[in-house]
């Protein structure tokens, strides 16, 4: 089952030692440089300029550091950050809430951005254009509106689904940025800076390792670094080389490539019952019991990052790499 998965790449109760370790400067974010790059004279030159940095809209998959880079956002202008979750804002009433505890120059963090109900973006968007909050208070013929001025605000928006935003709300977003999966090298440097704050020492090549299998997501590369460590501090000396963490990550069964069983029966259930595809989604979701937007959202991208599956127009490929990775002859179709 997905919540079972130690390289599921969304949040669990246990990520929050990520707050302990997060970086809190752009200098000390490591990877997406070119986001990174744009984001400091962006930043530098609201800050000139005396004003609000423009909202901006990071989406990507799980697990890359949006929320981080929200936070970085804010401590890098020098103010507060408040934060909410689409999913959470159900009403109105829940979105003026917010909006008028902010104080001038706040950034406003909201993560799954693309959940919040059409009619409360709306409301949503003469905050962002106008700064103002337009509300409607009673029903039918009683009703009336009112206006309420906010300070200057910066929206931070979070998605792992850009597709699935409006075109009036994505418009509204002066700084859109896509977030890409990590190379080895990028979370080698990860792993060494979480190994440094939580006072566990590995060496460089268990570093790459641990990296290699981590699908490119910091947050994976993190808990596969504290399920390793558990293993150094019982079977062995509280250091991990590289034996250790080979050792360990194969008894977590996640493979060289960061595949675990979930991803095995994804790639199977292509091969074996419907002949390596292509073949629609909707199956592929009923095939192996999950829902189609995990799938979507949580399997898909990685598999496709590495070229293990193709998305077609007639449906979802298993490539000839696939094939070869699982062991299982290849036809030439």
């Amino acid at each position: 089952m997905m919540d079972d998965r130690l390289v599921d790449s969304n949040k669990m109760d246990e990520d929050q030692f990520e707050f302990n370790i997060r970086p809190r400067f752009l200098k000390e974010y490591i990877g997406q440089s070119e986001v990174k790059e744009n984001m400091e004279i962006y930043i530098k030159a609201a800050k000139i300029r005396n004003e609000a940095l423009d909202h901006v809209l990071l989406y990507g998959p799980p697990g890359l550091g949006k929320t981080t880079l929200a936070y970085i956002i804010a401590n890098e202008l020098g103010t507060n950050i408040k934060t909410a979750s689409g999913p959470a804002i159900e009403k109105t009433g829940d979105l003026a809430a917010i909006l008028s505890n902010l104080e001038e120059g706040d950034v406003l963090f909201i993560d799954e951005i693309h959940r919040i109900p059409r009619f409360i973006e709306e409301v949503l968007y003469s905050a962002m254009e106008d700064f103002t909050l337009e509300i409607v208070i009673g029903a039918d013929s009683s009703s009336r509106s009112i206006k309420i001025d906010l300070p200057p605000f910066t929206l931070v928006g979070a998605t792992t689904r850009a597709g699935d935003l409006t075109s009036p709300l994505r418009d509204r977003f002066g700084i859109i940025s896509k977030l890409q999966y990590y190379t080895v090298d990028e979370l080698t440097d990860i792993v060494k800076r979480t190994s440094k704050v939580l006072n566990c020492e590995i060496d460089s090549k268990a570093a790459v390792e641990l990296a290699t299998r981590s699908r490119g997501t910091p947050r994976i590369a993190n808990r596969l670094f504290r399920r390793v460590r558990d293993f150094a501090i019982v079977v062995g000396n509280g250091k991990i080389d590289l034996k250790l963490c080979k050792m360990a990550l194969d008894k977590l069964k996640v493979d060289s490539l960061g595949l675990d069983d979930t991803d095995y029966n994804l790639l199977k259930a292509i091969i074996e019952r419907f002949n390596g595809g292509p073949v629609g989604i909707e199956a592929i979701a009923s095939s192996i019991g999950e829902e189609q937007t995990t799938i979507e959202d949580v399997y898909e991208p990685y598999l496709l990052q590495i070229g293990l599956l193709k998305r077609t127009t007639r449906g979802r490929v298993a490539t000839e790499k696939a094939y070869k990775h699982l062991n299982i002859p290849y036809k030439e179709k």
